[in-house]
């Protein structure tokens, strides 16, 4: 006898099931006389904090202000995890977040980090989706159902059978972030979503949490730097200060105070480019031909990971003193054509062609790059150790060399604190630093933003802007619209392995004058 088939089962009844309203008399979150201290050192100072069932909170503040450990006390790993003095109350869904185990705060917290491999341990992508519903032991049609919906919700359906180890960092943000979603979690946090993320991207996660919050009741708290994605959706935004809370109010009031932005670092939200800006060059044209030979030239080059080729046959020269923008949708190819470049990884067919001055160099002092996740390239114990190492290895003046670089990137006052004691941002900082202290001929900034405020973030750039008229050539990857516009001479704009257009920028001047 054949069993009988199980009915279907359809997202919205399992969230009609999952999210059980709250009092209004209790609210969703509630933080009291929160402090959180790393050994010695403060993170969080006093922070009194009430969210209202189903409401859309964003939450700002510089590098190292305290946000993503925040992130970490709402989703328990701080006290139960990492190690962190707590004192004070954290309250989610009627939980005591320092009584309750992790597992059990999962099924009503969902959290997606900053660095997204962090939170990212199956083989294949479905399989990681599935993994949070397996564990609480749902029946299989229903996990099915939440993978489904989680793929669709966030746009990688197309990813579902992909190897997450070959995906871009992109892809990779938008995996955790679906995995987090068939949790299907009455609270959703998420730490610097948008950091690795283009712009079709950003519109999709953009409807996703208007959905579930407008049509599930889903409560929505947001950690960022880019602040425009979020402006229409957060009814409320709170921004933080050395652990504390600067301000607390409407979007309007809180982004409204120049003299506060200012004083934090934080860029005006009001200020945005569209990802269809004219000023990119046209499709097919490439840069004119110049006469001196190039740093260095990729002909033909073909290039992936096991069996999928990913670069399909890259021409590209980059000449000294460039500062050239490569932009493109998640999984275009921009990361593994800057690993070709810093010799990361060999082309499977085609040729990098360096300028003959610089083949009797290190490879490290020929091209140095700083990847999208920092702590992949931080092996010292302490800043000073990391960023002294390159100076050390190749007889550079150690003093000369690192202090200006400490000073720029806002480090000197953690010369002698473990790297990955830091904050995500402060992270990304020393691993550049460390780049740059080897006086790389070619820098390769690989989202250099992740965890940066527009201050540091300045700072930093425009230090490399002096490495740049020294005559250093600077290859800038970033979905970040506002950066590259601001900085770069050459654009490069890449689609499915391929290089599509290559130019100059139309008209620069006023978008690098803006603020």
């Amino acid at each position: 006898m054949v069993g009988a088939v199980p009915a279907p089962v359809h997202i919205d009844a399992i969230l009609g099931q999952e999210q059980a309203p709250v009092s209004d008399a209790h609210p969703m979150v509630r933080l009291k006389d929160l402090h959180v201290w790393y050994g010695g050192q403060p993170a969080l100072r006093g922070i009194d904090l009430e969210v209202p069932a189903g409401e859309f909170l964003l939450v700002s503040g510089p590098s190292g202000s305290g946000k993503s450990t925040l992130a970490l006390v709402l989703a328990g790993l701080i006290p139960h995890v990492l190690l962190a003095r707590v004192e004070g109350e954290v309250q989610i869904a009627g939980l005591d977040v320092l009584q309750t185990s992790v597992p059990h705060l999962a099924q009503r917290v969902g959290v997606v980090f900053q660095n997204p491999a962090a939170q990212l341990f199956n083989h294949r992508v479905e399989e990681e989706i599935a993994f949070g519903p397996r564990n609480l032991g749902l029946p299989a049609e229903e996990t099915a159902e939440r993978v489904r919906f989680a793929l669709e919700a966030v746009g990688i359906t197309h990813l579902q059978e992909r190897e997450i180890r070959h995906l871009s960092g992109g892809e990779r943000q938008r995996v955790a972030i679906a995995a987090a979603m068939a949790m299907l979690p009455a609270v959703l946090v998420l730490d610097e979503p948008t950091a690795h993320l283009d712009a079709e991207a950003i519109a999709l996660l953009q409807e996703t949490l208007r959905t579930l919050r407008q049509r599930y009741g889903v409560t929505i708290i947001v950690l960022e730097h880019r602040l425009h994605p979020f402006m229409e959706l957060s009814g409320r935004a709170v921004l933080l200060e050395d652990g504390r809370i600067a301000a607390d109010g409407a979007p309007a009031e809180v982004f409204g105070d120049a003299a506060l932005l200012r004083r934090l670092g934080l860029r005006d939200p009001r200020y945005a480019i569209g990802p269809h800006c004219d000023l990119l060059p046209p499709c097919g044209v490439q840069s004119r031909a110049r006469g001196d030979t190039p740093l260095v030239q990729m002909e033909r080059v073909e290039a992936g990971y096991d069996r999928r080729t990913v670069l399909a046959g890259v021409d590209l020269a980059l000449y000294r003193g460039e500062f050239v923008g490569l932009v493109g949708p998640n999984g275009a190819g921009k990361s593994t054509l800057a690993s070709v470049l810093a010799g990361a990884l060999r082309p499977r067919r085609g040729k990098v062609i360096w300028h003959p001055e610089t083949r009797r160099i290190p490879p490290a002092q020929r091209a140095g790059m700083l990847f999208q996740d920092p702590s992949l390239q931080l092996f010292a114990d302490s800043v000073w150790d990391e960023v002294t190492m390159a100076p050390a290895n190749w007889n550079l003046p150690i003093a000369e060399t690192v202090e200006p670089i400490l000073a720029a990137a806002g480090l000197a006052h953690l010369r002698r604190r473990h790297p990955l004691a830091l904050s995500m941002g402060q992270q990304q900082r020393t691993a550049l630093a460390a780049v740059l202290s080897a006086r790389p001929a070619l820098l390769i900034l690989d989202e250099p933003t992740m965890g940066q405020d527009w201050g540091h973030l300045e700072r930093l750039m425009d230090f490399i802007c002096r490495l740049h008229r020294q005559g250093h050539t600077i290859l800038l990857i970033s979905h970040d619209e506002k950066l590259v516009y601001h900085y770069v001479e050459r654009m490069v704009v890449m689609r499915e392995g391929r290089i599509v257009a290559d130019g100059a920028l139309r008209s620069p001047e006023p978008l690098r004058q803006a603020r």
